[in-house]
């Protein structure tokens, strides 16, 4: 079965018409996408847009064999111009199927928020999902769920409808994830590929050709992430959508409870607003123990929090206490984390503060601080797959 995305665009396309945003002025060549529409071996069509028919010959092909029109979601603005020789475009009501005199079998996929998935079966037995634009799966359950060979969905603007589709084994280790109806919330180009990659997605341009069944090499999720930033650089955010569109997540906030400390409380609630509802908290500083046990990813915040802890409980502020064996107990305690780091068989994502680059502290305990939180984001990294560095909200990779 072959799939060809006359557009992988949002439902205005992208640049979007009038739109003089930064994403928009830069969506140009092979950036530029037209709303998302799938022509599935020339004989069905998941979505009709405007130049549909123009977008097929661009891509090589011809809409002079399709036998049935889908639509996946309302169209806003003027209405589309069927062109001559294409079927009226239809919906199939929640849980219908249709079966194709060319051996296609499609089954209609509630969703959760309006619009109509497509499960399309082909003749020799490939999967396909199609999911429109901002929904996702409504009603999965585990055991009872279908699994596919390629998915196109809305990966940027849902990618918990990617983590519902991987918690009940839609989606697995060498389905082909595709990312459609993109718009401008996400810079194109290489900063949209990384994201996608850390999802396990991918993206590709308008008039490509997909072959459904066919292995692709599947984007590697980084095991062991470390994501570093100044103050309020964005690296939280960062950290926490690298694992969005993945299911179970334990979230470890290292940063306990401050109590009377109103606003420490407003920024522990901020965090857990933004999270996905499926993710599970936990406070601790005991990192090593999860480390070592099997589980669902985890998502560290953060390691500066761990290290205040670790000198704590060494007595590092104290300078003689440091010279009489706090510092030598802190380096044992920083190569157990990082042992337990490189021996761990759990997804990790990580925080911490990039301290080094302001100004030198005034007093030398706060000196001493900045200097072993450097040696410790050093060794972390050194374990890690992938490091980034966040700053201004734009992410860098180092590693």
């Amino acid at each position: 079965m072959e799939v060809t995305l006359l557009g992988t665009g949002g439902p205005a396309g992208l640049p979007r018409p009038g739109c003089s945003c930064a994403v928009c002025a830069c969506a140009v060549g092979a950036d530029a996408r037209a709303a998302t529409a799938a022509l599935v071996d020339g004989t069905l069509l998941l979505d009709l847009t405007p130049g549909a028919a123009f977008a097929a010959a661009r891509a090589g092909r011809s809409l002079g064999g399709v036998r049935q029109v889908l639509l996946s979601h309302p169209h806003d603005g003027p209405a589309v111009e069927v062109p001559a020789g294409l079927p009226q475009p239809a919906r199939v009501p929640d849980g219908r199927e249709l079966a194709l005199l060319t051996g296609h079998r499609v089954r209609a996929v509630a969703m959760d928020a309006g619009g109509t998935g497509y499960a399309v079966t082909g003749p020799d037995g490939q999967r396909l999902l199609y999911l429109p634009p901002g929904g996702a799966p409504a009603g999965l359950e585990n055991g009872s769920a279908e699994s596919y060979d390629l998915v196109l969905l809305d990966v940027v603007g849902r990618p918990d409808a990617l983590a519902r589709l991987r918690a009940v084994g839609s989606v697995a280790a060498t389905t082909d994830v595709v990312a459609v109806h993109l718009d401008h919330d996400v810079p194109p180009g290489a900063e949209l590929r990384r994201r996608l990659a850390a999802a396990g997605a991918r993206a590709v341009s308008d008039g490509t050709t997909l072959t459904v069944g066919v292995y692709e090499d599947v984007p590697d999720v980084p095991r062991r992430t470390l994501v570093l930033g100044g103050a309020r650089s964005g690296k939280s955010v960062e950290a926490e959508r690298r694992l969005e569109s993945f299911p179970d997540v334990l979230y470890v906030a290292t940063g306990g409870t401050r109590g009377g400390d109103t606003e420490w409380a407003t920024r522990v609630a901020a965090h857990r607003e933004r999270r996905p509802g499926s993710w599970r908290t936990t406070e601790t500083c005991d990192l090593v123990p999860l480390l070592a046990q099997d589980g669902p990813p985890l998502l560290v915040d953060c390691l500066s929090l761990w290290l205040t802890d670790a000198m704590d409980a060494v007595g590092a502020w104290d300078d003689t206490e440091w010279a009489s064996g706090g510092e030598k107990s802190l380096r044992e305690r920083v190569r157990e984390l990082t042992g337990a780091v490189r021996a761990t068989r759990r997804t990790v994502v990580a925080v911490s503060n990039e301290v080094g680059s302001g100004i030198v502290p005034a007093t030398a305990s706060g000196r001493r601080y900045r200097d072993e939180l450097g040696r410790l984001n050093a060794a972390f990294a050194n374990e890690c797959e992938q490091v980034v560095l966040v700053v201004a909200g734009q992410a860098l990779v180092l590693r």
